[in-house]
């Protein structure tokens, strides 16, 4: 890992008491990531699930049946739906990152903003945080606690070590 150095570690190998702290920050780290990535696509999985058979059901707005087959609302719940699962697992998340963000974009600008452009006047406030926490995503990666950094670690090791 990046954070080792000789002089973070002891005779024995273990990291000294300068290089903990930083390992705990590189932990916890990655354990935020991770609560990020599940909580966002859990929300977005939610609103899919909502749109898509109207669970859970949101008594302000009452179901009125499941989309029409290949309407916007069904391609966006699908999307939400594979692409939340995909996230949660945290498995291709760069790209399924990238295409949400710009499907919470879209929906921002297609349904919320036409209302108004402010986000706190038209409720849009969840697309736009969604929009930018997956933009962020399709950056930064999963993190280490996901399928990607799994199978990341396992093609460097099957790597044959090069000669220099």
């Amino acid at each position: 890992m990046g954070w080792s150095t000789v002089r973070d570690r002891t005779d024995s190998g273990i990291p000294s008491r300068h290089a903990r702290p930083q390992i705990a920050r590189v932990r916890f780290a990655g354990l935020t990531l991770l609560a990020l990535r599940v909580i966002s696509a859990l929300v977005l999985f939610e609103h899919a699930t909502a749109q898509a058979w109207g669970i859970p059901n949101n008594p302000a707005r009452p179901f009125e049946g499941a989309p029409a087959v290949f309407s916007r609302t069904w391609v966006a719940s699908w999307l939400e739906l594979i692409g939340g699962t995909l996230i949660i697992l945290g498995l291709f998340t760069r790209p399924t990152a990238f295409v949400l963000s710009g499907l919470m974009a879209f929906a921002y600008f297609l349904v919320h903003a036409p209302v108004n452009f402010f986000p706190i006047v038209n409720r849009g406030e969840p697309a736009v945080l969604l929009c930018f926490i997956l933009l962020y995503m399709s950056a930064a990666g999963a993190g280490p606690y996901s399928i990607d950094a799994l199978w990341s670690a396992r093609r460097e090791k099957s790597r044959p070590a090069q000669d220099d």
